[in-house]
């Protein structure tokens, strides 16, 4: 019998890791940087802990039952667990906090497809107790720094805005707004021009499906509708964000931004700014991240309710490994040891435990194996250049020791 993981989840072997940890060492860096703390989060949480009010669908959610009979879940994601951590273990904490995650999530695949990925790997960072103009620009440009620090150059970010959507599908009669709000967020035009609605209605429909494009475009079409003095403020609210991440940019050309107000994240507990960071790269757009505003969630999590405003992002490792691939700086082979010791007799086994410790306790990292015996001298040379081992210490019973270096 042949075993395998199981559906929707997958081994990383050690090249994969060292890959992986390539990729978060380089996001850590910049996460450090940013004046960012790492928090870890129980995987392990109560389902409605997970749902965020709703926000999540419970489908999503791989659930557990504990031996008392309660459910809990796989977190499908960390933005509700830190919330969650946050409004409850760290009362009386000095705010804005600035917290990063490398982690693992779980999620199902909403549409039953049980042969999906269930397991991914994220990194991420929530800016908590922190709003306004400032705060949306830290993020955004903390975001940036990142996709450069990992070497990504053809990237760009995909801007929305989820309080001004809704307030754009309000005139919508309800039983058909959400209909609307999925075709949009699908980019499907041919369902959304069969929905039962009025000529007026359909053309506002269609004119939100193409609120996309270079932000002094969209703006400027936006500037053309109706709207009530929240939704004006926003709007300002955008440009002055815009112009603050271009002109934070500047030597680089600008803040790489398409402004897309028909974006809808599939979690309903964002508020605010909504985007996405997309590689330009390859036959299609890929995913690399996403994030938002999310000013009410920490309320509900919150012993006496008491609100605090969020923004935050996860960047999915899978898929900036498979961006990545091609990066002259991606590890190609697992990390090669220096030192193979070799004990040349039974009697040498303490010596050579020794001297491989001695080489371990330098001030540097030294990678060290012992020859664990069997085999002659050819087989033990052979066995270090397939491994990519420099250097080999034989070593005698008395500890007398003979260093031989290997040619590549």
């Amino acid at each position: 019998m042949v075993h395998q993981p199981p559906t929707g989840a997958r081994d990383l072997l050690p090249l994969d890791v060292a890959q992986k940890r390539w990729i978060e060492h380089r996001l850590q860096q910049v996460f450090h940087r940013w004046g960012y703390h790492r928090i870890i989060t129980s995987t392990l949480e109560r389902l409605d802990t997970l749902m965020a009010g709703g926000a999540i669908a419970r489908s999503t959610v791989i659930q557990v039952q504990d031996a008392t009979e309660e459910t809990l879940g796989l977190r499908p994601e960390l933005t509700a667990s830190i919330a969650r951590a946050s409004a409850t273990r760290m009362e009386g904490a000095s705010y804005p906090q600035r917290l990063y995650y490398n982690a693992n999530v779980f999620r199902r695949d909403a549409e039953g497809d049980r042969g999906r990925q269930q397991e991914f790997y994220q990194a991420g960072v929530e800016l908590l107790g922190g709003g306004g103009l400032l705060a949306d620009a830290e993020v955004l440009l903390l975001l940036a720094d990142c996709m450069n620090n990992l070497g990504l150059a053809t990237w760009h970010l995909v801007l929305g805005e989820a309080d001004l959507t809704r307030s754009l599908l309000s005139p919508f009669p309800p039983n058909l707004q959400d209909k609307v709000r999925e075709c949009i967020s699908h980019l499907d035009r041919v369902t959304l021009e069969t929905l039962p609605l009025s000529t007026e209605l359909l053309e506002r429909a269609l004119f939100l499906f193409d609120l996309r494009g270079r932000p002094a475009d969209v703006l400027q079409r936006v500037s053309t509708l109706e709207l009530d003095p929240s939704g004006r403020e926003i709007v300002n609210n955008l440009k002055s964000l815009i112009e603050l991440l271009d002109d934070s940019m500047a030597d680089k050309g600008g803040f790489p931004l398409t402004l897309d107000l028909s974006l809808i994240q599939t979690l309903d507990y964002y508020t605010g700014i909504v985007f996405k960071a997309v590689s330009d790269t390859g036959a299609g757009a890929q995913i690399l991240g996403q994030g938002g505003r999310y000013d009410e969630l920490l309320q509900l999590y919150h012993p006496q309710g008491q609100k605090y405003p969020g923004i935050g992002f996860a960047l999915n490792i899978e898929d900036l490994y498979q961006i990545l691939l091609s990066s002259a700086e991606m590890p190609r082979q697992t990390p090669a040891s220096d030192w193979l010791v070799v004990p040349q007799t039974a009697q040498a086994y303490s010596a050579a435990i020794a001297y491989a410790q001695t080489l371990r306790d330098s001030a540097d990292l030294v990678r060290v194996e012992i020859d664990l015996g069997g085999r002659e001298a050819q087989e033990v040379q052979n066995y270090a250049r397939r491994r990519r081992i420099s250097r080999i210490a034989w070593v005698k019973a008395d500890g007398a020791t003979e260093i031989e270096t290997l040619g590549k």
